[in-house]
């Protein structure tokens, strides 16, 4: 493992990986809060259409 951070500087290879992983934690909590499901600001989107009406049993 020593022989592969001679080949990169450690200080500068933390901080691209804490970037990348900050950018998608942000794509990923973008992505969650645009879905009905897991909006957990506004809550579920209730459906514009009405559900079909039950028939009644026999």
């Amino acid at each position: 493992m020593w022989k592969l951070w001679q080949l990169f500087d450690p200080r500068q290879a933390l901080v691209g990986l804490f970037t990348f992983l900050f950018a998608l934690a942000l794509v990923i909590h973008f992505v969650l809060l645009s879905t009905s499901r897991f909006n957990w600001l506004e809550g579920p989107h209730k459906s514009a259409v009405p559900a079909a009406p039950a028939l009644p049993s026999k």
